[in-house]
Order: C-alpha cells, then sequence, then structure tokens
C-alpha cells in the first residue's frame, strides 16, 4: 500500500507577471517572445538550459513543411526565425529558399546552436525574463471560476510562488493544465495506443556527395532493402524497419532521428529512463549499419544523443474545441483559425510488426493533402474547455489522434505559441477571458504579425 507524505512550506513569493509560460519548447518560446514584444511582462520558465525544445535539447534538427507548394503558410515568428537562421548561415549547406517558402512536403534541417542563440537574443529582446533549470510543480488554482492565480516553480534556488494574470502551458505534455485540474486525453489509456518516441543523436565525418549520390542511384535508406538488410544480419536491437533517416545540418554533420522506443509513457519516470538508455543503445547500431551499408559513411563518428526525449504523443487538453479528422479530410476552415497547415497525417508505427508498418505507409499516403491545399488550426483547440486565464500551445493542443499526427510539429507549435501569447495580452487589455476573447480582433493582430490568414 503505497504512503503519502504531507508537504508544508512558507515560500518567497515575487511580484506578480502579466503572463507565466510554462515550457520554452518552439510554442512557449513563441508565446512569450510575441507577448514580450508587445508590452507584456513575462517570466518564461523552460526546465533545460535553452530554448527551442524538440529543435534544440532534442536535436530534431529539422523544421517541418511550412509550405504548400504554392506559398508559405507558415508566417509570422517562425518565418522570421527561419528566414534569419538562413541570412546567418545556419541552415543546411546550400539549401534553397524555395525548400520552405514553396516547395511541398520538403524540410528545413538548420544548425542546433545557431538556433539557441537567435532564441536567445529575441527573448532578451522582447524583454522577456527566462528561468533555465525551472520547473512548474504545482498551481494554485480557483477551481469553481476555472482561473489560474499562481504557480510554484522548484530549481537550484528552491521554491518560489509566482503569481500572474494570464498563464500559457507550452510545455507538449499539458503539465501547468493537469496541475490545474484541466479535462486532458492520456496516449494509451484514452487513445488507441501510443506512438513511439525516439531519441535522435548527431553524427560527424559523413562525406554528404557520396551519401547524396547513393541514395540518387538506391533510394532513401528509409523503409528499403538495405535497411532490412541490416536487421536481417542482426545489426539492430530491435528490428525496426521504420527509419526517418539521417539529414545534413553542416558539411560533414548529419542529425538522425531513427530509433523508435516504443510503448513509452511519457508521464511515467521509469519509462523515461529505461528509454532513454535503450535509445542510447540504438544510436550505436545505427552507427555500426551507417558505416558498413551507406557509403559514404565508413569514418561517421557518433557525436552525441538528445538530452531530450522525442515524445510524439503523451497528453493532450480537451479544449473548447477539438480538431478532428474530418476537419483535415474536409481542408476545413475556421472563422477563428490562428494558421494554415498541409502537413500529412504522420502516426508512425506503434510496433516492429511488418503488418503495423504496412498500416503506417498506407495510413500516410492515405491522409495526406495536395499540393495547393491545408487546412486550419482554430483558435478553439488552445483553450482548455471553461478556462478564463489558462492557454496551451503545442503538442498538447486539443485534438484527435489522427490531427496530432499532423499537428504535433515545430512550425505548427510556433505559429499556435504566436496566437497563445498574442491572446493572453488581447486579454491583459481588454478584460476579455480566454474563452470570451474576440477572435476577430486577434486574427487581426496576428496578420499584423506577418501570419498568413488570408
Amino acid at each position: 500500500m503505497a504512503s503519502s507524505y504531507l508537504l508544508k512550506r512558507t515560500i518567497p513569493s515575487d511580484a506578480p507577471y502579466d503572463l507565466v509560460v510554462a515550457g520554452g519548447g518552439p510554442a512557449g518560446a513563441a508565446a512569450a517572445i510575441c507577448a514580450g514584444r508587445l508590452g507584456a511582462r513575462v517570466l518564461l520558465v523552460e526546465s533545460t538550459g535553452c530554448l527551442g525544445g524538440m529543435g534544440t535539447s532534442g536535436l530534431v534538427a529539422a523544421f517541418d513543411p511550412m509550405a504548400d507548394g504554392e506559398r508559405m503558410l507558415v508566417g509570422g515568428l517562425m518565418k522570421e526565425m527561419v528566414e534569419t537562421l538562413y541570412e546567418r548561415g545556419f541552415l543546411q549547406p546550400g539549401i534553397d529558399p524555395e525548400t520552405w517558402r514553396r516547395k511541398y512536403h520538403c524540410w528545413t534541417p538548420f544548425n542546433t546552436e545557431g538556433y539557441k542563440l537567435l532564441l536567445d537574443e529575441l527573448a532578451v529582446a522582447a524583454g522577456v525574463e527566462v528561468r533555465f533549470f525551472t520547473r512548474v510543480i504545482d498551481a494554485d488554482v480557483d477551481t469553481e471560476g476555472r482561473r489560474v492565480r499562481g504557480v510554484v516553480l522548484h530549481n537550484i534556488e528552491g521554491y518560489r510562488f509566482i503569481p500572474a494574470a494570464t498563464f500559457i502551458d507550452g510545455t507538449g505534455d499539458a503539465v501547468l493544465a493537469d496541475l490545474c485540474g484541466c479535462d486532458c486525453w492520456e496516449a494509451g489509456r484514452d487513445t488507441p495506443g501510443i506512438m513511439p518516441a525516439t531519441l535522435p543523436s548527431l553524427f560527424a565525418g559523413i562525406d554528404w556527395a557520396r551519401v547524396e549520390e547513393y541514395r540518387r542511384k538506391e533510394g532513401h535508406e528509409q523503409g528499403s532493402g538495405i535497411i532490412r538488410k541490416g536487421i536481417a544480419e542482426g545489426m539492430f536491437t530491435q528490428p525496426d524497419p521504420f527509419l526517418v533517416g539521417m539529414s545534413q545540418i553542416g558539411e560533414t554533420l548529419g542529425y538522425l532521428n531513427g530509433g523508435h522506443l516504443f510503448h513509452l509513457d511519457a508521464l511515467r519516470c521509469q519509462d523515461l529512463s529505461r528509454n532513454a538508455m535503450l535509445g542510447r543503445r540504438i544510436a550505436q547500431d545505427y552507427l555500426a549499419f551507417y558505416r558498413k551499408h551507406i557509403p559514404g559513411c565508413e569514418k561517421m563518428e557518433h557525436v552525441t544523443t538528445a538530452s531530450l526525449m522525442g515524445i510524439r504523443e503523451s497528453r493532450r487538453i480537451q479544449g473548447e474545441y477539438v480538431l478532428n479528422v474530418d476537419d483535415y479530410l474536409a481542408r476545413r476552415e475556421f472563422p477563428d483559425q490562428i494558421g494554415l497547415f498541409n502537413k500529412f497525417v504522420d502516426i508512425h508505427p506503434y510496433d516492429t510488426s511488418e503488418e503495423d508498418y504496412q498500416r503506417f505507409l498506407k495510413a500516410n499516403q492515405r491522409m495526406r493533402l495536395k499540393e495547393g491545399e491545408h487546412f486550419g488550426i482554430p483558435y478553439g483547440i488552445l483553450v482548455p474547455k471553461g478556462w478564463q486565464n489558462l492557454w496551451v500551445a503545442g503538442r498538447c493542443a486539443s485534438s484527435d489522434v489522427a490531427v496530432h499526427g499532423s499537428i504535433r510539429v515545430q512550425p505548427a507549435a510556433a505559429m499556435m505559441g504566436q496566437a497563445a501569447g498574442t491572446a493572453a495580452v488581447q486579454s491583459l487589455r481588454t478584460g476579455q477571458t480566454a474563452r470570451t476573447l474576440d477572435t476577430a480582433k486577434l486574427v487581426e493582430t496576428l496578420r499584423e504579425q506577418g501570419a498568413y490568414l488570408p
């Protein structure tokens, strides 16, 4: 029988902020920067030592597709950041700007250190106070009024209470929303299964000219005969036929978002710990595989695995609106939409079986919008149902499993973050709650910030 321990503390309290943002990933960073630019006093709380989340600590060093084959859908802060990274030489060597400005289903690889520096600069310039190595561990909530009064933080200095007028959850796991008592879905408990996580890696010493020549002749290593040959040779700790593949991010540098960690419950510390160890073993499997089977990788070296697990699915809020697969297939647009997106429904295999791998291939081809098509991301998915001064942004937003497979990625998260931060400032200035916000005014402000909302 589990025992309990009652903790009572008197802790320091800070002066109130206009906005507290929990989590400094692509959603939280965008929310804080955009709110700061609008004049709000913002505190951004991040558990690691840098902003960017999966793009930096997680080493997922490529932005997902931002255009639909005809135009760039992802504008605003996200567009500003990728254009600045390009100007500074922090994107894939020789990359064509049309990759993110127009091309259909093309990824934009980037240098993670350059991205970290840019986010630091943007946060400082916007007047955002950032506290690294800090977590939100509790919340003071008016449950009946569905309003957050403050949060409890913990870092090397101990506990601290932070009162604020508005709050944004950008944790990815809906940590703050769950602490507040918001209604949520949990992967594997309230869904058919759990999409696997990944522990990405950086590799150096790659001759990219030879790798690309091989790919032109033989096809990508993802799901090809060559990866199956490695499996047949017993090179892998687990026989996973699906490999996201290696992407170039420097002259000899590449990042690999490879090595699924199946059945990982990201809301259990034991699962995270065990799979972090497994991910590091799998990275060595891929090092041996690439050296042996992919021309140009004979002298490849493993630099590091990510310090942040690549979680695809954990906990999502139940919002004022639930974006669903019918919306996606209908290419539906909404009066309150804060962004447009085009990425296919990307739900990775749930296990290593050939049956599930074939299901994955068929589903990803079937759930794919054509060039020039898109669907809307409505504001309502950012507001936990019934709550007054709390928003979420990123992969914990309100959607069904299928649409989550499209919008869980960095560009969509940044658009949601910009919208949530802008909405919080509008709420501060007008007295409108998250639920009653004038979304026509919000859309107008987002357009002024460069969002593509025709």
